[in-house]
């Protein structure tokens, strides 16, 4: 049905938990995707998992976007959407001209950071197999070297994250490592959705991993 009606653009407005700048995500390599994203934010992220967003389906028709808007009931968040879908509806057309180098940031997603459920965890509470430092959330965009601390571990054998990439293969080792009894970055990595809200780890992730991805030439 909508490809009968020859959508123009489609834009999934989301909020989220942690602290995070406002940016777009995309899920093709495409210059329309990525002027589209720029109108809303210099800060844009390639995904391709999890798959099952509305952006996703939607690429097969139209430049598609999830634009993610900061925490529930910030009002600078809605108004950022509001402006943003206004911006949206006086384009005439999206260009395909590629995206000059010093317009936009672009990241890729490569895993997803999960904490297994036979482990307990807290941000606080010494009693927790794994207590991560309690302002996690702020490591968000920000490119973090090899070595950070993110947690303390106790009664645990092994890395105590699941982490997986793109592919679905569990790659917890190429990112993270133990220094005694201490979790750390095993390389330089960028985090983003990292959050303190616990139902939201237990029910989908503590976070994802990004680097950066360079833009295309044409």
């Amino acid at each position: 049905m909508m490809r009968q009606r020859q959508p123009f653009a489609s834009v999934d407005v989301h909020n989220n938990t942690g602290i995070n700048p406002h940016y777009a995500c995309i899920n093709r390599i495409d210059h329309r995707f990525m002027h589209l994203g720029s109108l809303f934010s210099r800060t844009l992220v390639y995904f391709i998992r999890p798959a099952g967003v509305q952006s996703m389906a939607f690429a097969e028709l139209c430049p598609a976007l999830t634009v993610e808007c900061g925490k529930v009931g910030q009002s600078v968040g809605e108004e950022h959407a509001c402006e943003f879908f206004d911006a949206c509806l006086h384009l005439s057309e999206i260009p395909d001209h590629p995206v000059a180098q010093h317009d936009v940031d672009l990241f890729h997603t490569v895993a997803i950071v999960r904490v297994p459920k036979a482990y307990s965890f807290s941000f606080g509470d010494k009693s927790a197999d794994i207590r991560f430092i309690g302002d996690l959330d702020h490591l968000n965009f920000r490119e973090l070297p090899a070595g950070t601390i993110l947690a303390t571990i106790d009664g645990t054998d092994g890395l105590p994250l699941e982490v997986t990439d793109e592919q679905g293969d569990e790659v917890s080792a190429r990112f993270f490592k133990m220094a005694g009894s201490e979790l750390r970055t095993a390389r330089a990595l960028m985090p983003s959705m990292l959050t303190l809200d616990e139902r939201v780890i237990r029910q989908d992730c503590l976070g994802y991993l990004m680097e950066r991805y360079p833009l295309p030439d044409q």
